[in-house]
């Protein structure tokens, strides 16, 4: 992966993860809840599914490349479409706070790791990411080399985050982390990389 692919997935996932969803909104209740060293079991939790589900795309995307490229382009463009759909879905709910998780001291990590696997932006989200990435004629392996790291090491710091923030400012916290204009902010963002990302993939296949 050249450094100007690194970064620019860099950029995006530091958008994906920081974006405010189901995983953030646990993550500051588990730390109004419990504190911060005990509520970072559901980061871990985050983070265990992340590697999960970067694992299984990585397999799926990469048995597609194999067995049709014109398929993978098919699911390249569906993945930029994707981010678009996320980046309106996001906008039309700003205004609409997500509730809370009920969590209880024996289950942050089971809890976390449920709320991460089944909502749509995760589930969505990590396949639609993945894909704009993947480089057919580079050997998988060697793209994981640098996506694995990059995406736990910047999910790890945004999760922890969000859990200092839920330690710190208690429920006060949630009217400053949902803010209408940062989460429409975020929005436009998302949206922008689906675009950009459906060019880049289109002009990958007619090169």
């Amino acid at each position: 992966m050249s450094f100007g692919g690194w970064l620019v997935f860099a950029s995006f996932w530091v958008v994906f993860v920081t974006t405010p969803g189901p995983n953030a909104v646990n993550c500051i209740q588990n730390g109004m809840t419990f504190g911060f060293r005990k509520a970072l079991w559901g980061v871990l939790a985050i983070l265990t599914q992340a590697s999960l589900f970067l694992s299984l795309s990585a397999i799926g995307v990469t048995a597609l490349i194999a067995a049709s490229p014109d398929v993978f382009w098919v699911v390249r463009m569906a993945g930029a479409l994707v981010l678009v759909w996320l980046g309106i879905r996001t906008w039309r709910n700003a205004t609409t706070p997500p509730k809370l998780a009920n969590t209880s001291a024996g289950s942050i990590f089971g809890n976390a790791f449920m709320i991460a696997t089944i909502n749509a932006k995760s589930i969505s989200g990590y396949v639609a990411a993945f894909s704009q990435f993947v480089e057919p004629g580079v050997p998988t392996g060697t793209l994981m080399y640098w996506i694995f790291p990059t995406a736990l090491v910047i999910t790890t710091a945004s999760y922890s985050g969000y859990t200092a923030i839920g330690v710190a400012l208690g429920r006060a916290a949630l009217g400053a982390v949902f803010n209408v204009y940062f989460r429409r902010g975020m929005a436009v963002l998302f949206v922008i990389y689906g675009v950009l990302l459906g060019v880049w993939g289109q002009q990958m296949s007619v090169s």
